[in-house]
């Protein structure tokens, strides 16, 4: 009796050229359902509807096709075990060697603008996952398919085993069946969960998962073997980038631009530009052309520049490329780029060129890793009100102040704790970064800033735990201070400032980053 196949694709990649080569060099009879069995009928390949083989008529509006005792018991029947044989033969049931199923587009769906609920529940698959566990679960008697990429691969066994398929090839399909299964299955119940969890208590389990898309040479060092995973199977950040050229991303190269997208996200209307490196930012600045925000950012700390990441908040224009390829940097990546700028990229072959159109789209959530389980959070992306700001001191902020402030503290909650940023003419003077005390950092940031300290502003991400810090920014210089405020010795600050006629502002709000 010829072997037995029952392809039911929503994508129907391949799936032709599959079915003839089944059919003509393979001798397989093909069954199938709904849509699947229409493009096969209309190709001219011989197939039976799943109705016809079973008796049993597809109802509820194709919600009920193939979950039928025929098909599954077709799937999980053990050809080694008499009593299974028995039971196929009593009720006139075929074995089936090949299953094809993938799944409807429920992530495909969900990502649409304005999908509803009601049309989401729609394209959640019930057929096909459970053919994809049955067949994945008796692995040790036929051949599951759940991707278009596998076909070649399982056509290729049969001429190269004498039309059979190792063991050890059913076993690995399996395994993918199982993982498409898992998916997707995460994809519906983090879908519906969003949909209804209205506090963090509801959020009893937490789902992650990700398609391998690359292997990375190495990970932070040469001995360590990194992968880069998408999230979700529409490319969204990163995968969905267009690298115009350069040198292949390395796993460093992908930390460093997600910490400078996260920066850049923080500045939407005039040309800005942050310059990072190892994902503190080095020079970040502001100006009313592109190519001068470039020229202020990498002036505030040249020396760490070079071999930076630079991210710019508007499309590349050629002044600014050219700029840029006179020094040696990793990556650049912006929202465009000009034609013109591309052109004079390319003097610079190595440098990798991105363009990433959603830059300030965030991931609501971060998640970091620890023995024995994971740690997630609400990201950083709280929108502040400078209103709610509270001035302590005597002395009240100019204008021009509140904006350097303004710019000074969005720039301070992107570096490592505990952080220090000193600016001027909105662009970072002074950076001190992870010092394990806020008194390492102060010295840092103004060690750095120099003269540029006169007459600027700094910014602190947590409290002041004592008032040795302000009375040093004002030794150098410094007119404001913005940070969160919240220590107990709050007073001993704010007497200082006012003592030595700086300006001091309390935010409320702390921006530590570990």
């Amino acid at each position: 009796m010829a072997r037995l196949a029952l392809l039911s694709t929503s994508d129907k990649t391949g799936l032709i050229d599959l079915a003839k080569t089944l059919v003509t060099e393979f001798d397989y009879e093909i069954i199938s359902s709904g849509g699947t069995a229409k493009t096969l009928k209309e190709a001219g390949i011989s197939v039976t509807k799943v109705s016809d083989y079973t008796g049993f008529p597809e109802i509820l509006g194709g919600r009920v096709k193939t979950l039928h005792p025929r098909i599954h018991g077709g799937i999980l029947a053990r050809r080694d075990l008499e009593q299974d044989i028995e039971d196929l033969n009593a009720n006139n049931i075929r074995p089936i060697d090949l299953v094809v199923v993938n799944l409807y587009p429920f992530e495909q769906t969900i990502s649409q603008p304005g999908v509803t609920l009601v049309e989401a529940i729609e394209k959640i698959d019930i057929g096909g996952p459970a053919m994809l566990r049955a067949s994945a679960k008796n692995f040790a008697h036929l051949t599951v398919l759940c991707k278009p990429n596998q076909y070649n691969s399982y056509l290729e066994e049969l001429r190269k085993n004498q039309g059979e398929i190792s063991l050890e090839f059913r076993q690995k399909c399996a395994l993918a069946g199982f993982k498409h299964t898992a998916t997707y299955d995460q994809a519906i119940a983090t879908y519906l969960q969003e949909q209804q969890t209205t506090s963090e208590q509801e959020k009893e389990t937490f789902f992650l998962s990700g398609k391998n898309i690359k292997s990375l040479r190495y990970g932070e060092n040469p001995h360590q073997s990194a992968t880069w995973y998408q999230s979700g199977i529409i490319p969204s950040g990163w995968a969905a980038s267009k690298i115009l050229q350069g040198k292949e991303l390395s796993y460093n190269n992908l930390v460093d631009l997600e910490a400078a997208r996260r920066i850049i996200t923080e500045f939407s209307d005039a040309p800005t530009v942050a310059i990072l490196k190892h994902t503190n930012p080095c020079g970040i600045a502001i100006s009313e052309t592109l190519l001068e925000a470039y020229e202020k950012a990498f002036a505030g700390d040249s020396v760490s520049a070079f071999g930076g990441i630079v991210a710019l908040n508007k499309s590349i224009d050629a002044p600014t490329a050219t700029a840029m390829t006179k020094t040696f940097l990793e990556c650049v990546v912006a929202p465009g780029c000009e034609p013109e700028a591309e052109e004079i990229f390319q003097k610079k072959s190595k440098l990798r060129v991105l363009i990433s159109p959603d830059l300030k789209q965030s991931p609501s959530e971060t998640i970091k890793v620890i023995a024995g389980g994971f740690l997630v959070q609400d990201s950083d992306d709280a929108v502040e009100n400078s209103s709610d700001w509270k001035v302590v001191t005597e002395k009240q902020p100019t204008p021009e102040e509140m904006e350097e402030l303004m710019f000074a503290w969005k720039v301070v909650k992107h570096v490592k704790s505990n952080a220090i940023v000193v600016t001027k003419n909105l662009a970072t003077a002074g950076i001190g970064a992870g010092q394990m005390n806020r008194v390492g950092a102060v010295k840092i940031a103004l060690e750095q800033a120099g003269e540029k300290a006169v007459g600027g502003v700094l910014a602190s991400d947590a409290f002041f735990p004592f008032d040795d810090s302000v009375k040093t920014a004002a030794a150098a210089g410094i007119t404001a201070i913005i940070q969160p405020g919240g220590s107990m010795r709050d007073k001993d600050s704010i007497a200082a400032a006012n003592e030595l006629g700086l300006v001091m502002i309390l935010t409320g709000m702390r921006h530590f980053l570990h």
